[in-house]
This record gives C-alpha cells, structure tokens and sequence, in this order.
C-alpha cells in the first residue's frame, strides 16, 4: 500500500480540495460505486486532508485490496487499486496427526473467496490452537500463498506438528493431609510415564485443568475439609519445550465432622419427629456434602409421599470450629411454588430423547426441585454416553413456571478389542470382543465375545436394557456356548447356556435380582471300557455325567446385594453383602438347590495410601433328588488362590488318576493389602500382600468313591481340610486396564493337591 497521506501532510486540514472528476483504475471485481461509497469522496465536493487520509484508511479497513493510491493532479483526483486475488484452492500439508476435515472446522479461508491476510493469519492461529488442544503446543502453521496467474492463487498451510507436550511432572504445594501420591490418583490428569505414547491422559490439555480443580474440590470437601480451596494452579514449560510441570498450590484447613443434628418445622401440622426417623447420620460421622443430600433426599420422599409437594429439607449449619463439628438444622420449610414447564433436550444427535428424559425423577407438570435436577444432571453424566453436560432451569412462560434446558455434546460408546493370552499348559490364545454401551441410542448394552484356546472355545452374546419398560428395572439376556478341555483331567465339557435376569432396587443399598436359566451340558472324552491291563480307568462319577449324554437343567434363582462402597457415608470405607440360590430341574428327575453367601469389607488407611480388604464366601449344594454333575459342584481353584485347576479338592481313589471331582461345600476367607510401591505414580504400579484361607468337602453319594478303597495317607479327601495360601501382588493400571499378577505360595494342603503359583487377572474389587 502507497503511502498516501504524505502528500498532504503539509497542507492544513482546513485546506480544501475539490475534485471535479475521480478515476478509479486497476479494479476488477470490486465496481467503482462501491469504491465511491468507501472513501466517501464524491466528485465537486470539497474534501479536506483529513477527509482523504479518512479515505485511505477506509481503503485499508475493507480488506478488498493489496495495494491502493490517491494521487490528486489540480481538479482531478485519480485512485488506483489492486485487488487480493482470488483464492481457488486450500491444502493442508504435513498433518497427519490431525485430519484434513477436522482442520477444515476450524478454519474460515474458503475457496473462491477473497484473499484476505489477516483472515489467514487467524486461521494459521486457529490450527495451532488446535493443534495445542491434542497436546502439540510446539506446532508451527506456515501459510504459503502460490500464484495461479489471472489474480488468482491457491492457499496452503504448512504444519509442521512437532511433538505431543507431555506432563512431566504434577506436584502439590500446601497438602498435608493427603500425599502427592492419592492427590495424583483423584486427577484425571496423568504423569508421562512408562507407556506415555500409548496414554493420552497424561498429554497438557489446558481445558483439562479445570476438571481437576473441581475434582480435587469434590476429593476434600467429600472428607470433610470444608475450607479446601485450590489457589492456584501453575503450568511451566520446559526449556526444550517437549514438557509441562504442573503444581496445584492448595489450601486444605481443617478436617470438620457433623456435630448434633436435629429436625424443626416451619411448616403448621407438620411433626418433625417423623422427618428425624428418616435421618442415616449420626454425630461423629466425617462431614460430607454427599451425605446431607441423601438425608434431604430422605425427608423430601416422605413429604411426597405424604402428599405435601412444596416442602424442603433446608439445612442450616453451626460451626464449632473448637471441636471441629458443624451442627446441623433440617429445617421443613414451604419451598417456591414452581412447575416444570418442560424439559428441552439439545445435542443428542444419536442418543433419543427418553434414554435422557427417564434420568429425571420428575415430569412436566411436577413441582420444581434444584435438588432433584442437580442429581439428574449426575445421573446423566454418570451415562458415559456424553463428553459435556449442562443442565440449567429457566423461567418459562410464567413467573411459576420452568423449562429445564438440557444440553448435551455425544460421544463414543462402542469399543471393539483383541486379545492375546498364553498359559504353560493350554498355550496361546486368541479373543475378540465388540461392546456397544449406548446401542441404536436406545441406552442398551450389546455385547459379543469370542475366545479360543487350545481345545477350548467361548462364543456368547449379552443383552441388557438398563430401564425396562421406562422404570428403574434393567433386563439382561445372555446367550453363549462353549467347549472347555479340562487338561489335568481325561475328559472335556460342552455347554449351551441362555439366561435371562431383571434386576431393580429394594432399598438405598440393596437390589434384587431375579434369574431364570437354561444349561445343555455334555461330558466327553472318558474311556469306557472294557479295560486291559494297563488302561486309564476313570472315576465312576464322571462316567455316570457322560453316559447320561446331554443334561438339560432349567433354574430359578435369585440373589440380595448390599453394597456401601461408593454411595456409603464414609468415602473411605464400605462393605459388600449378597446372597443368592439356585433351584435347578433337570432331567433324570435331578433336583437341587445351591446357594452362596458373601461378605466384604474395604477401607482406606494411612491418608488412603493404603487400602485394606476382606472377604469371606461360602457355599452350599444340597441335591433334593439325583446326584450333582461335574459343572455343578464347587473346584478349589475357582474359590481361593494358589492351586491348580481341576488339580486339588475331593478326589475318586477308585479311578486310575484319582480325577478330582469337586465338592458341594466350600469356605474362603481372604485377607489383602494394597499400597504404592515408590515407583513413580505414572507407572501405574502397586503392590499387594494376601492371605487365603479355605476348603472344599463334602460330596453327594460319597459311599460310591471311597468306601472299600484303603484312603491314602490315612486322609479322606471327602472331608473338610483347610487349606492356606500366602503371596503377594502386582496391581498395574496399564492401558488395556486394570491387571494383577500375584505370586502365591500355599503354606498348607494335602498331599496329592497341586499348587499353582503365578496367576494372571484383570482386577476386580471383592
């Protein structure tokens, strides 16, 4: 652009021009009435020098053209322009990381549009904001302009996309409490680590800090430090700029528990002693958020329940900051008369609108509840089917009424996998898996499996609707089949399964599920006879399962489950209960009933660096009529640690191998403790020690096995014999999931048992 002011700066604003003809050359596109209309220069007019530096910078703002002139000659005034090209096509180059369409969102540059410098400058901008968002903050975007002649030009951005900016470091100033270690452990924020080009968590992501400071807040205020406060958060670049350091500088104060709590009423005719009965606190309990809306919750049910729809359970706190309680006031006042106008749903693109709507407990028409639209807003987070949520009440069409806007942004819900796996005496193996939790959108979850090994195969398919007929009910149905070749025995198993269950709660804690099954089952591979010297004779047990051919049994079963781990009152602590049995019909007019009890309890200890955990199980099969198969009865390996499969347990002395056959009762306990090894958190390691306890015994016509048989040792494998193991763990949150290793020893067993000392898991807590 010509510098065009110069040429007046020696005159005198006050100086006038008057221009009785204007030429405008070098324009193309642009017509010249368009060009009149940007200077605001009109021909006999006068014009000051203001005016026609006005003029330029008219010229310079429409972005329209690359370089213009105002060169007035006496009475005449001529403006030459040159016009931005136009631009014919947009390219990318050097991304590979991020595709072409993804970039394209991001950028305003169009073909056959205008070309316009700082509009691309903006765009080179916005792909490095991009770029910075994936992790990449060392990325580089270099616009290159290339001429195509005729005033036209093509556009390409030259990425050069660096490297994926890890977090190197996260550290905590101010903690005392609580280690960097469990700090670490609540952020979704991850430490470069071992696997860091197969972990993204632990990629900078500036919009992810956020996350973590209310992650942290929920962490501390859930135990009770109700004056936690995150400060500030710093993040420092490397000099290399190949990594972050990030330091959370917080605040904790003061641990607080909850002090006396009572019910008043604000509310004529309403007795609050009836509302104190539906309290679960008690003085001394860890202070928590949590807790108060679940009391709440408890008393505002009563009052709906009663038909009173306005009232709520408005807490009031007394601090003791001497003691460390905060006293507690319910107070049962009348809340702001409002009806839910509607509930808009925005955003779900694959998800219907019912899968979102059946989280609210409440309708159009009900009375508006915070409380209540809060915890919705949870439970449809808690859905997994949505990167971002936002639930937020408005006014609707009248001062009492109110439209809840939901909006929503989808995600991916589906999830194919391939496995490997390797066992000394089975060998490799092969699996693949495809898992849809958000299926058609309905909010069904599709499952289907397939693994093999050396003689064993596994195929099934699962099914589950998690709101059957739009209530608080799920629906599964399971379909599979599969071969198993039992390798320290001479014989294998084929079975055709297809079960179906529903399952709905009972109280707080509690669910029941009733069940229904049916098994086809078949036991092969056994050498009936008749024998020459020399030849396997198998347990007579186990001929009896495989002369009888297929076996067709049908059951009824349920089971009750508590369970306070996660929804508890204290965060750091919770036990598990649950009961279930079986009634089987098969044919051969077998009848029985198997029923299994379990008990566990969890918590955290030495500021929840560690974690302590015990178990208890026992189980019972009582044949009402018939004797039980093989597949029926209980194996050691399958209740405790240690010892080998199909190796250990109630034995046939009668039988050339002394095939184990299993047995109808068994009793574990369990012992474990988890705790950090020292290793950097990133790793994702931890270690464990354990102890189990156990036996299986007790065998349904034992007088078949083992009576004229002289019993080794002088031990009769049918009787109860506790065994014991001891070992320790290897707990490793790697990528493909939580893994366990542990390394066993049994300190007490028979001696025809065979021990197994390393065994390979994916971890499952109790």
């Amino acid at each position: 652009m010509t510098a065009v002011g110069a040429g007046f700066a020696s005159s005198a604003d006050a100086q006038t021009f008057r221009f009785n003809t204007i030429e405008i050359d070098g324009n193309i596109r642009v017509d010249d009435s368009t060009i009149f209309g940007i200077t605001g220069i009109g021909r006999g007019q006068p014009v000051t020098a203001g005016q026609l530096n006005q003029a330029v910078s008219n010229l310079a703002a429409s972005g329209l053209f690359e370089d213009f002139d105002l060169v007035p000659q006496g009475n005449r005034l001529m403006i030459q322009v040159r016009e931005f090209p136009i631009i014919g096509i947009v390219n990318f180059e050097g991304n590979r990381r991020i595709n072409d369409d993804a970039i394209s969102e991001v950028v305003q540059t169009r073909g056959g549009r205008v070309l316009s410098p700082s509009a691309v400058e903006a765009d080179a901008r916005a792909i490095a904001e991009l770029y910075a968002r994936r992790g990449r903050t060392a990325a580089e975007v270099t616009p290159k302009i290339i001429p195509r002649g005729n005033n036209r030009v093509d556009l390409a951005f030259e990425i050069r996309e660096g490297n994926v900016v890890e977090i190197e470091r996260i550290s905590f100033v101010g903690n005392s409490a609580f280690s960097n270690y469990r700090l670490r452990q609540v952020l979704s924020t991850k430490q470069a680590g071992l696997l860091r080009w197969v972990i993204q968590s632990d990629t900078f992501i500036a919009e992810r800090i956020a996350l973590d400071r209310q992650l942290l807040t929920d962490f501390y205020l859930s135990r009770g430090y109700i004056d936690f406060e995150v400060l500030s958060v710093t993040s420092e670049i490397a000099r290399e700029r190949d990594g972050f350091f990030l330091t959370f500088n917080i605040r904790e104060g003061l641990q607080y528990r909850f002090g006396d709590v009572t019910v008043v009423s604000e509310v004529d005719g309403l007795d609050p002693a009836d509302f104190e009965r539906e309290l679960r606190l008690r003085p001394g309990v860890i202070f928590s958020p949590n807790v108060l809306e679940q009391n709440i919750a408890r008393m505002e049910r009563l009052a709906e329940l009663r038909g009173l729809r306005f009232i709520r359970a408005e807490p009031r706190f007394t601090r003791n900051n001497r003691d460390q309680t905060i006293d507690v006031e319910f107070a049962l006042v009348r809340g702001e008369r409002v009806f839910v106008e509607r509930i808009d749903i925005q955003g779900n693109t694959t998800t219907l609108d019912r899968v979102v709507r059946r989280q609210f407990n409440v309708a159009e028409g009900d009375p508006l509840n915070p409380r209540e639209i809060r915890e919705a807003a949870e439970r449809i987070r808690a859905l997994g089917y949505f990167s971002d949520v936002s639930v937020e009440p408005r006014q609707g069409s009248a001062p009492d009424q109110a439209v809840v806007d939901v909006e929503v942004e989808e995600t991916t819900t589906g999830s194919l996998g391939f496995s490997v796996s390797y066992g000394a005496a089975q060998g490799v193996g092969f699996g693949i898996t495809f898992a849809e939790q958000n299926f058609l959108g309905r909010g069904q979850q599709v499952a289907v499996a397939f693994n093999t090994v050396k003689g064993s195969r596994d195929l099934s398919l699962n099914f589950v609707e998690p709101a059957f007929m739009g209530r608080d009910l799920s629906y599964s149905l399971g379909v599979g089949y599969r071969e198993t070749r039992t390798f320290f025995s001479d014989f294998n198993t084929r079975e055709a399964f297809f079960n179906n269950a529903i399952d709905f709660p009972v109280s707080e804690f509690g669910r029941l599920q009733l069940r229904q099954g049916l098994v086809l089952d078949r036991l092969r591979g056994l050498n009936e006879g008749p024998y020459a010297p020399g030849d396997v004779r198998p347990s007579t047990r186990l001929l009896d399962d495989q002369r009888a051919g297929t076996s067709i049994t049908g059951s009824l079963g349920y089971t009750y489950s508590i369970d306070t781990r996660n929804v508890g009152i204290d965060p750091t602590q919770g036990y598990v209960f649950s009961f279930r049995q079986d009634f089987g019909l098969g044919n051969q007019s077998r009848r029985f009933i198997k029923s299994e009890v379990r008990a566990g309890y969890e918590m955290a200890v030495f500021n929840e660096d560690v974690t302590l955990r015990g178990d208890a199980r026992a189980g019972l099969l009582h044949m009402a009529r018939g004797q039980s198969r093989y597949r029926e009865r209980f194996q050691l390996a399958d209740v405790m640690r240690g010892f080998r499969p199909g190796a250990s347990g109630p034995r046939d002395f009668f039988a050339t191998n002394e095939d184990v056959l299993g047995g109808n009762k068994y009793f574990t306990v369990s012992a474990e403790m988890q705790f950090p090894l020292g290793t950097p958190e990133e790793y994702g390691l931890s270690g464990g020690l354990f102890a189990d306890v156990g036996s299986v015994w007790g065998f349904d016509s034992a007088t078949t096995i083992q009576t004229t048989h002289p019993l080794p040792d002088g031990v009769d494998y049918n009787k109860m014999h506790v065994r014991g193991t001891v070992g320790v763990s290897l707990f490793w949150d790697s990528p493909l999931g939580p893994l366990r290793f542990d390394f066993s020893r049994a300190v007490r067993k028979l001696d025809r048992d065979r021990t197994q000392n390393f065994d390979f898991s994916i971890v499952s807590r109790f």
